[in-house]
C-alpha cells in the first residue's frame, strides 16, 4: 500500500500550519534547528525588508560587541580625517613639530574624548570650522551612546526561553508499541512553570502525481507539565491512529519530513511567557534508540543532579516486530 494511502486511512491533515502545500515552492526545512524560520525575504530594498533593531538584539554576542567597536572606531577615524582635513593648527595643544602620523593620531584621540564627551583639556579647538566640528561631534556622540545602551538594555531584558533541545529524535520502545520522543531541559538558572509543547508533523508526499506537503498535529502522552525543573522527554505514542503508524526505518530514510516542536513556558524571572521552537528532519530522527537519564539524586540524598551534558545521550533499543 502506498505511503500516502496508508497515512489517509489513520490521520486527518492539520490545514492551519502556516506552511505552503506546494513541495515545489519549499527548499530545504520549514525551520532551522535554532527556531527560526528557513526563509529568505526579497524584492524589496534591504533597508525596509530588514528591522536593523531586530537584527541587533538577535545577533550573536561576539558580532554585536565587534559592530559596536567598529563603529566607534570607525566614526572617530572619520571625524580625525576631517580635523586632519581643516588644519590641525586649529586644535590647540597638538605640537607643529610632531610628525604628520602623530598629529593625526593626536587628532583622533582628539576626536574620542569629544565623541565620548569626557574632554580632558590636552587639546581643545580653536576656530568657527572646528569648534563647529566639535559640537557637532559631541551631539552625535550622546546620542550614538544613547542608542547603545538602549541596545545593550534590550539583549539584556529581552525575554528568552533557555530550553535545549536534544539533537535527535528517537523512535524508542513505548509499552507494547513504539513512540516518537523528543527531550528538552532548562539550562539556566531559572524556574519555568505552565510548561506546554506542540508537535506537527510535515511531510512531502507525492499526490496525483504532483509533490504536495501534508502537516499532522501529533498527541503527546503529556502536553503540559506544572514545572519545568528537570528534562521533559515529549512522547507522541505511535498508535494505530498516528500518521506514523507502520513507519519503519526505510520509510525514514526514502520520505522528506520534518517535525516541528514548539514549546512555550512561564519564565518567573521575566515574570513572561516565553516560546521557542526547533524541528527534526527524517535524517535525524534515531529509529530503535531511547534517551539515557540525564539525573539523579546526589551521593547524600540531599539534592538532585541533572547532567546537562547527557541531553543527546542514547542507546540503542531494538523495537517490537
Amino acid at each position: 500500500m502506498a505511503l500516502l494511502e496508508r497515512i489517509n486511512l489513520r490521520a486527518k491533515a492539520d490545514k492551519n500550519t502556516g506552511f505552503g502545500t506546494n513541495a515545489s515552492s519549499y527548499g530545504g526545512r520549514f525551520v532551522n534547528k535554532n527556531g527560526s524560520a528557513n526563509v529568505e525575504k526579497r524584492g524589496m530594498p534591504i533597508l525596509q525588508r530588514i528591522s536593523w533593531y531586530h537584527t541587533m538584539i538577535d545577533m550573536a554576542v561576539w558580532r554585536f560587541m565587534l559592530i559596536i567597536l567598529s563603529f566607534y572606531v570607525g566614526i572617530n577615524f572619520i571625524f580625525a580625517s576631517i580635523y586632519y582635513v581643516i588644519g590641525i593648527e586649529h586644535l590647540d595643544g597638538i605640537t607643529s613639530t610632531d610628525s604628520e602620523w602623530v598629529k593625526f593620531g593626536q587628532a583622533y584621540f582628539f576626536s574620542a574624548q569629544t565623541f565620548t564627551t569626557v574632554g580632558y583639556g590636552h587639546i581643545s579647538p580653536t576656530g568657527f570650522l572646528t569648534s563647529s566640528l566639535s559640537a557637532a561631534e559631541a551631539l552625535i556622540g550622546l546620542l550614538s551612546f544613547a542608542i547603545a545602551t538602549g541596545l545593550f538594555f534590550g539583549r539584556f531584558s529581552k525575554p528568552t526561553a533557555f530550553l535545549k533541545f536534544s539533537h535527535n529524535a528517537v523512535i524508542a520502545p513505548y509499552g507494547d508499541i513504539s513512540g516518537l520522543m523528543i527531550r528538552l531541559t532548562p539550562y539556566k538558572n531559572t524556574n519555568f512553570t505552565d510548561a506546554e509543547a506542540k508537535i506537527t508533523l510535515g511531510m512531502s508526499i507525492e499526490e496525483n502525481g504532483k509533490k504536495v506537503n501534508k502537516f499532522y498535529s501529533l498527541e503527546l502522552e503529556l502536553e503540559k507539565v506544572n514545572a519545568l525543573p528537570l528534562s521533559w522527554t515529549l512522547v507522541h505514542p505511535i498508535t494505530e491512529e498516528s500518521p506514523l503508524y507502520q513507519f519503519t526505518k526505510d520509510d525514514f530514510a526514502n520520505t522528506q519530513g520534518e517535525i516541528l516542536v514548539f514549546v512555550k513556558t512561564f519564565d518567573d524571572m521575566f515574570s513572561n511567557t516565553v516560546a521557542t521552537r526547533t524541528s527534526y528532519t527524517f535524517e535525524e530522527v534515531i529509529y530503535g534508540a531511547k534517551f539515557e537519564p540525564m539525573y539523579t539524586r546526589s551521593t547524600d540524598n540531599s539534592k538532585t543532579i541533572l547532567y546537562l551534558n547527557k541531553l543527546n545521550s542514547f542507546k540503542d533499543a531494538p523495537l517490537k516486530a
